[in-house]
């Protein structure tokens, strides 16, 4: 009796997860979250670069899993910008390129996630313009009108400098970040 309980329990374990493996169509349109394995940076990252990462969520389609949670995924940099010192923001965009469930890794076509920091342009402008005015009112009160000019020329500098000092913001994405990417075709996983 002992045998016959132990090679049930022995199919069963082998069967079910057969028949549970996941399959079907990922539709167009479909919302996949995926958390990244390893920090990227737009500081260093190349465009072309590959991270892996993993899936957040079932995907589920037609009231069934069709990628499992924890899926293995791979992404590529699709675009990259390192952040300049005065106007030119930061960015950094991945795409998501293959899933792999139950050993087959599947090509998937899906739009970009990532980020783009706003431009600094105003909050330079500020810094310069600020700059300018208060070394007039400095060249003003110690030469007169021709102080004024040089202050003014002395103070746009320092503004510049200032501006180009603080003005440099990198983005960063930890192990772990979730992204969320949208499929453009759909994709049959079996």
């Amino acid at each position: 009796m002992k045998s016959r309980i132990r090679f049930a329990s022995i199919f069963l374990a082998l069967v079910l997860p057969a028949l549970a493996q996941a399959s079907g169509t990922v539709p167009e349109g479909t919302k996949i979250t995926v958390v990244t394995d390893q920090p990227v940076s737009s500081k260093t990252a190349k465009a072309g670069q590959s991270v892996t990462g993993s899936v957040a969520h079932d995907v589920i389609s037609g009231g069934k899993v069709v990628i499992p949670k924890g899926s293995a995924v791979k992404m590529t940099v699709s675009g990259v910008q390192t952040s300049g010192r005065l106007s030119t923001p930061a960015k950094l965009w991945l795409r998501l390129r293959t899933v792999t469930v139950g050993g087959k890794t599947y090509t998937i076509a899906t739009s970009s996630a990532g980020r783009t920091l706003g431009g600094k342009g105003k909050r330079d402008a500020g810094f310069i313009g600020g700059g300018a005015a208060g070394g007039a009112v400095i060249g003003a009160l110690a030469g007169g009108g021709k102080g004024a000019a040089i202050g003014a020329a002395a103070g746009a500098g320092a503004g510049t400098a200032g501006a180009a000092a603080t003005g440099k913001k990198d983005i960063e994405f930890p192990a772990e970040t979730k992204l969320a990417f949208t499929t453009r075709a759909s994709v049959t996983i079996n």
